[in-house]
């Protein structure tokens, strides 16, 4: 008699993160397990980690105690960036009973004979250099967008990050096979595609495992402008060096590409950009965001930034604060820095405090809702296409514009996965957009028209 065996999930981090726990989950599905949701019993958990969280190895432990308390018997899988960077801690945890790294990561299945639980764990590591290849991947769990991972890995060695050691050197997938792919997730009935990856406007380098560059970022977006089906697509995160000139061109007079920008900055000062060894300098940031607010006034540019960086002074962070302020983007992902083993920035002297640091995040976040909040006002009046979700746990529904304005109106039936052009009205006590809920009621009955024939 055949048991169908049930797996579950938890992904920590990024977008890419959640594009290759869904393949992982995938590969599993073909090999007869059941996906379950991670708060239900399983037979295996796996835990896909990242580096950057400041927390990893607490979190790590608190996800797996959580799982056992459910399945005390399941077999616990790590997997995932931090796996790759310090495995052997990772095996010490209790209940831990495989580690596997960047490279094994995605054959998991073959593992997964023998699910008794271990006296000690298994570790199945590499040296990160082996990991040259190139494993597509895209998230699928979600009905209204979907995180197609198209880039891996980064040349870059900004002193801060440790993404190089765990993932190793820039790779791309090849332009035909993302087209495939996203023609693929379009056939599901997925609307909006995200582009993922660890340098995303470095793609095209390592084309099949190679070295020379024939393809770049421009290319790739072009040909995905044309794949029918997929109504959006999203630039997750570029690098402001690679945010050509064409690729702003580009975007704004798409089909399918979104006027949405999230282009990291991780300081305003360029003493430390110099010492993050970072690969531009405040001047081209500045133009980059003027390009595009030339040519898309409406857009939506969010900014990644770092605080407290060893030899941040209290200088350095105010000509960052008082940059941002000037700037003209919508919101910002505020970073407090802390120690990566192996990193340079680890061992630079001057160390900031971490109730300095954290004193800096504050104000760099309160920033942010202010920024954010200008945004949405500046867009009142306007009428833009929303993707709406599904229904919350209050009753209401939310959705993003094009330039992702975040709206919210009463959960309607039939409404998830569709793209509803709206006027945006005002702002929520929640800080969300309204929309005007009579061009909306007019739109509902034009569809339950169309569906009932």
């Amino acid at each position: 008699m055949n048991i169908t065996r049930k797996a579950a999930f938890h992904t920590l981090g990024c977008k890419l993160n959640y594009a290759e726990t869904s393949a992982i989950s995938r590969t599993l599905e073909g090999g007869g397990f059941t996906v379950v949701d991670f708060s239900q019993p399983a037979d295996v958990y796996v835990i896909n980690t990242c580096s950057v969280t400041a927390n990893a190895d607490k979190e790590c432990k608190l996800i797996v105690r959580n799982a056992l308390a459910v399945s005390p018997e399941a077999f616990v899988v790590i997997v995932g960036c931090y796996a790759q960077l310090k495995p052997e801690a990772i095996s010490a945890i209790p209940g831990v009973d495989l580690v596997l790294g960047a490279s094994e990561k995605f054959k998991l299945l073959n593992y997964l004979d023998d699910l008794s639980k271990k006296t000690s764990a298994s570790v199945f590591s590499c040296e990160i250099e082996t990991a040259n290849f190139f494993v597509e991947a895209w998230s699928a769990g979600d009905r209204t967008r979907s995180f197609l991972k198209v880039q891996d890995g980064c040349d870059y060695t900004c002193t801060f990050c440790t993404i190089p050691l765990a993932r190793g050197n820039s790779r791309s997938d090849t332009v035909e096979n993302v087209v495939k792919n996203a023609s693929a997730i379009a056939l599901s009935g997925i609307k909006e595609v995200v582009l993922t990856g660890v340098n995303l406007g470095d793609f095209g380098k390592g084309l099949n495992g190679g070295k020379k560059k024939d393809l770049t970022f421009i290319d790739l977006i072009r040909e995905l402008d044309e794949v029918e089906g997929i109504e959006r697509f999203r630039i997750s995160s570029i690098e402001p060096n690679l945010l050509t000139d064409e690729v702003i061109e580009f975007v704004s007079a798409s089909k399918r590409f979104v006027p949405h920008f999230h282009i990291p900055l991780q300081s305003g000062s360029d003493r430390i950009l110099k010492i993050m060894r970072r690969r531009y300098l405040t001047a081209l940031y500045t133009d980059r965001i003027a390009h595009i607010r030339r040519v898309m006034p409406h857009a939506c540019i969010g900014v990644d930034v770092i605080v407290g960086f060893p030899g941040e002074t209290e200088a350095d962070f105010l000509e960052t604060y008082n940059y941002l302020n000037t700037l003209d983007i919508s919101y910002l992902h505020v970073f407090t820095y802390s120690q990566r083993d192996n990193t340079p920035a680890s061992v630079m002297p001057d160390q900031v405090p971490m109730n300095e640091r954290k004193k800096r995040n504050k104000m760099l976040r309160i920033l942010s809702v202010k920024k954010l909040r200008q945004f949405y006002e500046h867009q009142l009046g306007t009428t833009r296409n929303v993707l709406f979700e599904h229904q919350g746990p209050t009753g209401v529904m939310h959705g993003f514009t094009d330039n992702y304005v975040k709206v919210t109106t009463a959960y309607r039936p039939g409404f998830q996965n569709e793209l509803v052009e709206v006027k945006l009205t005002g702002i929520s006590a929640d800080g969300l957009v309204n929309i005007d809920e009579r061009a909306f009621l007019s739109i509902s009955r034009r569809m339950q028209e169309k569906a009932l024939g």
